[in-house]
């Protein structure tokens, strides 16, 4: 195996172990020692890959988004109208919060840790949820005018945050099912 294959194959299982660890213990409770040695890696493999954790945090949260939208991408190519494409994003969610791996919204956390606009991990955080609004934003721009298409996009952010914040709270079904309702009824709202 070439050495930069085998590089990028070693820092992505540093990644993918502080994304376990992070999502369960938090960022600042999680130490890089314990990264380590979750991600069996020398010290110095994980200063060569992550200088400093606020990068390797950033990094993380960059994975996790490039995942979430390929998992929004597939579900996505199943669906024909506006309506369909945002029903999908909210099945996403519902199966989130039915999954046993469901520890709440590890960008929330994020943020709840690093509220500073300026911070690398903020910045991660936000190019997350300007993603996923600009995506709905897209969708419903195919079925009306671009201003309230980002209006909406910004209300179902909104719904899902909430949601999802619920979900976490134990409350996950009723919080699905009044997103549903509450989504339902924007959409079918005169514009």
């Amino acid at each position: 195996m070439a050495p930069s294959r085998l590089a990028a194959e070693k820092r992505q299982h540093i990644v993918e172990t502080a994304y376990r660890l992070f999502k369960r213990g938090g960022f600042h409770a999680t130490g890089i020692d314990r990264i380590i040695a979750e991600a069996e890696v020398a010290k110095m493999t994980m200063y060569r890959h992550f200088p400093n954790k606020d990068g390797l945090i950033a990094e993380v949260l960059d994975w996790r988004t490039a995942r979430f939208e390929r998992q929004l991408d597939r579900l996505a190519e199943t669906a024909q109208t506006p309506d369909d494409k945002i029903a999908t994003i909210l099945d996403w969610y519902q199966r989130w919060f039915d999954s046993p791996d469901f520890h709440g919204c590890l960008f929330q956390h994020a943020l709840a840790e690093f509220g500073e606009p300026d911070h690398v991990v903020f910045k991660a955080v936000t190019r997350q949820k300007d993603g996923l609004k600009r995506r709905m934003r897209d969708i419903l721009a195919a079925r009306m005018p671009g201003e309230r298409a980002a209006s909406i996009a910004a209300t179902l952010l909104m719904l899902l945050e909430g949601a999802t914040l619920l979900a976490q709270m134990g409350q996950g079904k009723a919080a699905i099912a009044d997103m549903r309702q509450a989504a339902a009824r924007i959409l079918d709202a005169p514009g």
